[in-house]
C-alpha cells in the first residue's frame, strides 16, 4: 500500500514530520468503532492503517511494516486518527527495557571488543 515513488512523504502528512502525539515504536494501537464511510474518504496509506488496527492491535512499528508505510508517516497518520478519536493509542509508557540492564550489556560488549 505504499505511495507511488514520486509521492513524497511530506505530501501524505501535509508537510508535518511529527504527529500531535509522540508515538514510540512499541506503542500499541487498536481500533475503536469502525466507520466504513470515514474509511472510504482516507488516503490509501491512512486507510490501510485504519483498517489494520480494526483487525488486530499492533505496535506502531508492526503497523508500519504490515501496511508498507514508512515509520515517520505512520506516526503522523496514527496521531491524526487518534486526535479524531478514530483509533485508540495505548498508554504512554517509557521503554520496556531496564536502562541499567542495557548499560550492563553495553559494558559487557565493550569488554569483549
Amino acid at each position: 500500500m505504499s505511495a507511488h515513488p514520486w509521492v513524497r512523504p511530506y505530501v501524505l502528512t501535509g508537510g508535518r514530520t511529527s504527529g500531535r502525539r509522540q508515538l514510540l515504536v512499541h506503542t500499541l494501537v487498536s481500533g475503536r468503532e469502525y466507520d466504513p464511510a470515514f474509511a472510504s474518504r482516507l488516503l490509501p496509506e491512512a486507510k490501510a492503517l485504519y483498517d489494520r488496527v480494526h483487525i488486530v492491535s499492533e505496535s506502531v512499528a508492526e503497523l508500519s511494516a504490515h501496511c508498507g508505510v514508512s515509520l515517520g508517516v505512520t506516526r503522523v497518520l496514527l496521531s491524526d486518527l487518534a486526535a479524531g478519536e478514530r483509533i485508540e493509542i495505548g498508554p504512554e509508557t517509557t521503554s520496556p527495557y531496564d536502562p541499567r540492564l542495557l548499560e550492563r550489556v553495553i559494558d559487557g560488549l565493550r569488554q569483549l571488543a
